[in-house]
């Protein structure tokens, strides 16, 4: 990484000012942070000795932010499509993890993760899966910012025997990767049907002693909501409520099954929300409510999934599905307009992960993540609104440069630094084996 450069595009959309959009604008980047942005003619003038990048038809925006994911998974892509949630689970993905997961099934599939999210932009992820020390090393490896959540479940696991276990060894990984310059931890309570009631209670509780948020699947699906009646008497919202999830440190995974009053309630806890829309349609779970959530002040992020569940981690994509939902859903054409979803996807992102300091948008003295979008083709042609043009027409093969913390990651779409060639083999050597069983 060059100390000091400069980055010239011909639209740069700093998401602050919401709505703005910067026509002929360049930013300075020194030690890793934007430490100014202006008209391009002043800043070259001011900055002659400083290397620089043009990009002439290009739009800047900052780094998107993926809020949900299981990385390891996208070793399993197409391996169990077009079956009920359940069923998927049950009898797919259950089994074969139980065979396959372990630490280098998850350095691999994060990885190879990892590159999916560079090539489109994404320059955060959340994740959540087992081995999460694997997980948050191929992250390092691959220069990526990420929250690892470590999973906390009843069930024995590849990970850990049973929910104690499972909060003792995540606790380790909290200390071991606590002083991680690009990692942050959390808790992953994997959702209201695997966790008991003792679980989240401690859960609860070291959250709150650590300031850890809490990472979690629910109401995603009917099924979840009525299993819950039939088992404890009432709705998971109103069961994990009881038990004191319901806080600022709740991060609230799909939520496809919202009445109004737990909206309200969300709302007044201060809960996050992240929306997963192509998963949640390829498994039939439902809807997120998003205008209505945003409506009461609920911030809401934007999440893949899993790739064995989406199936890619393109996050442009992701918040084409949000926004075209979200119109029909509400019943409102201009429900989560271009400008809307692109906040949603980088400083609804940030916050949704405590990182708005640093991230989500191109500000002075903010770290330096940025992700530019090449314009050229013909496909994108005429060119009214190049944020409009992102989120309506654009895809992650459409980004060409990419920044984290001033790292070029991604120059004109060839990888700079990744490893691709170990980790194609890698992915191949998983997939003969997966045929295998």
């Amino acid at each position: 990484m060059s100390d000091a450069f400069i980055v010239h595009a011909r639209w740069i959309a700093p998401v602050v000012p919401a709505g703005t959009i910067l026509e002929d604008h360049a930013i300075v980047v020194q030690n890793g942070s934007i430490s100014e942005i202006g008209p391009a003619p002043d800043i070259r003038s001011r900055y002659p000795d400083l290397p620089l990048t043009t990009l002439n038809d290009h739009l800047l925006v900052p780094g998107f932010v993926n809020c949900h994911g299981h990385a390891a998974m996208t070793l399993l892509r197409g391996y169990a499509d077009d079956l009920e949630m359940m069923t998927w689970l049950t009898e797919a993905i259950w089994p074969v993890e139980g065979k396959l997961v372990d630490d280098s099934f998850v350095f691999d599939g994060t990885r190879l993760a990892a590159a999916e999210m560079i090539r489109g932009g994404t320059t955060c992820a959340a994740d959540m899966y087992f081995f999460p020390e694997a997980a948050a090393r191929a992250f390092e490896d691959m220069k990526m910012r990420a929250q690892v959540s470590f999973p906390v479940i009843q069930f024995p696991t590849a990970w850990a025997r049973d929910e104690e276990e499972h909060i003792h060894k995540g606790l380790a990984f909290h200390d071991e990767f606590k002083n991680a310059s690009r990692i942050t931890t959390a808790f992953g309570p994997h959702a209201p049907y695997s966790v008991t009631n003792a679980g989240f209670e401690k859960v609860v509780l070291y959250s709150e002693q650590l300031e850890m948020p809490m990472h979690l699947h629910l109401h995603e699906t009917e099924k979840e909501v009525t299993d819950s009646i039939s088992e404890h008497g009432v709705r998971p919202i109103a069961r994990i409520a009881e038990l004191g999830v319901i806080s600022p440190s709740l991060q609230a995974v799909h939520m496809t099954q919202l009445r109004t009053d737990e909206i309200e309630l969300l709302a007044r806890g201060g809960v996050q929300v992240v929306h997963c829309p192509e998963s949640n349609q390829k498994l039939a779970s439902g809807f997120c409510p998003v205008e209505s959530l945003r409506k009461q002040g609920v911030n809401v992020a934007v999440g893949t999934d899993g790739a064995a569940s989406n199936n890619d981690l393109d996050l442009i994509a992701e918040t084409r599905s949000a926004s075209l939902l979200s119109k029909v859903v509400s019943g409102d054409a201009t429900s989560l307009n271009a400008h809307a979803s692109l906040e949603m996807m980088t400083m609804g992102g940030a916050r949704f992960l405590g990182l708005d300091d640093d991230i989500g948008s191109l500000e002075a003295g903010k770290l330096a993540d940025m992700t530019a979008i090449d314009f050229s083709s013909f496909r994108h042609k005429p060119m009214y609104n190049p944020v409009s043009q992102l989120i309506n027409t654009a895809s992650g093969q459409d980004v060409s440069h990419f920044w984290i913390g001033g790292d070029l990651l991604l120059d004109s779409g060839e990888f700079t630094q990744a490893d691709m060639a170990t980790i194609v083999a890698r992915t191949t050597e998983w997939q003969e084996r997966i045929r295998l069983l």
